[in-house]
């Protein structure tokens, strides 16, 4: 049985590890958006150096929580290869301390590291981003109030005898809130009669709060008015449903809106979906630990072969993929979300366990 003091050491390598490459994939991803941002905002009137700075910033959380599959990987590939070549797994497995035992820490430290990310970096995530979209709807929003019909989302609404589509450049503040808006009021023989371009609508009790708007109707000049109001009846939960990415929804709010979005006759997969994917996250890394276990516990005199290594990699990026795949088909509703989520990290794992008994087992 591996000792305490053995196994937090093991324990430690592969934090340590785990924070240089979070540190790295940090650097690189800013580095990366930063670069990127400038470069599609920096002829808008409303761009700054320290609004870009701060779009990076708080998008960081974000784009690193879909690294984490592949932090999990490359940490326990890089702490096993460390020990390997040390000699300290052949001092380990001498004095009668078989693979599984030597794993536990790694894998400990993998669930502990997918927890971590639940609680701390998801909300911060999730946080952040609706911030940084905040920030580059005004950058953007000084720049145009068009809408494409091919990348703003739409969402339809019928009050009395009139329907109203809108249309929006961006989505902030979880779908309550929408930047450069387009309004189009339809009769009941299906023609447009009114137009309203805002600069933002905000939903509220019954109906749309529009502010910096334009009006148009057929034969009449154009309206600017400060403030305006549409008429709705559509409910916050359905919008939410409708427009936010369930990814800007913490962890711990998921439930709640799963539960109000169904009582409105709402499927919510998307929401139930993303509750789940966090949820098997912690399992999914312990999988994607299992898995760099496989290609790099040979020993250092027989040198590390890079055929396994990249081995290694093209089975967490296969791993990944699958689960991004099934991701899909949970969102759309054609697969319950429990399963879509549960079901890549559980194969993983036996595919890891069933590969390492018939290595080290026999």
């Amino acid at each position: 049985m591996i000792g305490f003091t053995l196994g937090r050491y093991f324990f430690m390598r592969y934090a340590v590890i785990t924070t240089w490459i979070l540190l790295g994939m940090l650097g690189l991803i800013f580095l990366i958006d930063f670069t990127e941002f400038s470069s599609r905002t920096s002829g808008m009137p409303g761009f700054s150096f320290s609004s870009a700075l701060a779009v990076s910033a708080l998008r960081i959380p974000m784009i690193l929580l879909q690294t984490v599959p592949f932090v999990a990987l490359f940490s326990a590939m890089a702490t096993l290869v460390s020990l390997n070549r040390s000699y300290e797994l052949v001092i380990a497995r001498s004095a009668g301390i078989s693979a599984w035992q030597f794993l536990l820490p790694p894998c400990l430290g993998a669930f502990v590291f997918g927890v971590l990310v639940i609680l701390l970096l998801n909300p911060l995530a999730a946080h952040g981003y609706s911030y940084s979209e905040v920030i580059e709807a005004q950058v953007r929003s000084k720049n145009s109030n068009k809408v494409s019909a091919f990348s703003a989302p739409w969402i339809r609404q019928k009050t009395g005898d009139t329907d109203t589509i809108i249309g929006a450049r961006a989505i902030l503040n979880r779908g309550m809130e929408l930047a450069d808006t387009a309004f189009f009021s339809l009769d009941s023989d299906g023609e447009i009669v009114e137009r309203r371009d805002a600069r933002r609508a905000v939903l509220r009790d019954g109906y749309w709060e529009l502010t910096d708007v334009r009006r148009f109707k057929d034969g009449e000049k154009v309206e600017a008015i400060a403030e305006d109001r549409v008429p709705t009846n559509l409910k916050p939960e359905f919008v939410q449903e409708r427009l936010a990415r369930p990814e800007t929804i913490p962890f711990f709010e998921l439930p709640s809106k799963i539960e109000v979005a169904r009582s409105f006759g709402l499927r919510a997969s998307a929401f139930a979906m993303q509750f789940h994917s966090l949820a098997a996250l912690p399992a999914l890394l312990v999988a994607m630990t299992l898995i760099a276990a496989t290609v790099s516990m040979r020993f250092a005199r027989l040198g590390q072969s890079a055929t396994m290594i990249l081995g290694g990699i093209v089975a967490g990026f296969l791993l990944y993929v699958v689960s991004v795949l099934v991701k899909a088909f949970g969102n759309a509703g054609i697969v319950p979300a429990y399963i879509a989520a549960w079901l890549p990290a559980v194969v993983a794992m036996f595919f890891g366990v069933t590969f390492l008994l018939y290595k080290e087992d026999g």
